[in-house]
């Protein structure tokens, strides 16, 4: 993959070879074209899903609450500002936190509620099917996309299941700055918001083989750039995507296909990535992950 020398991706194992026959689209939901999915006094949410995940997005300005009964996985709470704090419960189990934070939810019974001005990112798998009804682009995944593995939750972290929180301000990796957190459902990368447009010789073009990335465009503007591979099947072929997105947005991108993500705005440029279940070649990364003490690899 055209990663330059100095970035610690060229060193990832190298992809298949194998190119699959079919191939499922993309997905691009821009929550600023759509109504809210839920709206309250000073919230408003919405939804956008993978085969294996939903992301939730919501605008705060003031008090918001979520409660989950019986939740059968761990979920994700992003607090993307740091204007924002926030309160957990689960099961008698507490935690108070503020400024810019991933907090992990465990199964079962819990209650999350954040105060303040600023942006929400809930991640749950498709196991929550009440919640996975009310993304926006919930028709496409009627029938199950291509090439994507069986999804399986990784092995219950150290110390069991409790409520835990990360600084997402924490120093990122030197190159690429990445900021990668995981637990039994996700593996989130936050990485800080570029001012700028990005430079268009340092493109960094690469494909998965079995797994959907879920791009969450939190601030400007990005073109998402993607590409298919041909097959002996002309039927099959797909043609190219630069589909520009607008913050808030969430574009989901299928394997095996060929992509990249150009920022474009003057001003600030924000995009985080989500990956359900954890991805394999960044876990096997010495120093990559920084909770994998917490959150052991299969």
């Amino acid at each position: 993959m055209p990663f330059e020398s100095n970035d610690l991706r060229s060193t990832l194992p190298a992809t298949k070879e194998v190119v699959p026959e079919r191939f499922s689209g993309a997905e691009h939901v821009q929550f600023g074209d759509l109504s809210p999915m839920e709206k309250s006094d000073g919230v408003a949410t919405w939804y956008a899903r993978g085969q294996n995940f939903v992301a939730g997005y919501s605008d705060v300005d003031g008090s918001a609450s979520w409660t989950r009964e019986g939740q059968p996985d761990e979920y994700v709470v992003l607090l993307a500002d740091e204007g924002l704090s926030a309160t957990a419960d689960a099961s008698g189990d507490e935690l108070t936190v503020s400024g810019k934070t991933m907090i992990v939810v465990p199964p079962g019974d819990s209650t999350v509620t954040v105060t303040g001005h600023g942006r929400v990112v809930r991640l749950l798998t498709t196991r929550s099917d009440d919640i996975a009804a009310l993304a926006a682009n919930a028709a496409s995944y009627a029938e199950r996309h291509e090439n994507i593995a069986p999804w399986q939750p990784w092995p219950d972290p150290v110390g069991g299941f409790k409520l835990r929180a990360y600084d997402l301000t924490v120093p990122p990796l030197s190159n690429p700055p990445f900021r990668l957190f995981r637990c039994t459902t996700f593996m989130v990368n936050f990485i800080d918001p570029k001012q700028g447009p990005r430079d268009p010789a340092k493109m960094s073009p690469h494909k998965h083989d079995d797994f959907e990335q879920c791009s969450i465009v939190l601030e400007g503007d990005y073109v998402h750039h993607i590409r298919w591979p041909w097959t002996t099947n002309k039927a099959n072929w797909r043609p190219d995507e630069h589909q520009l997105v607008h913050a808030p947005s969430v574009t989901v991108i299928p394997p095996p296909s060929l992509h990249t993500s150009e920022a474009i705005a003057p001003g600030r440029n924000h995009l985080i990535d989500v990956f359900s279940p954890p991805r394999f070649d960044f876990s096997a990364m010495e120093g990559w992950v920084f909770n994998a003490d917490e959150y052991p690899a299969p």
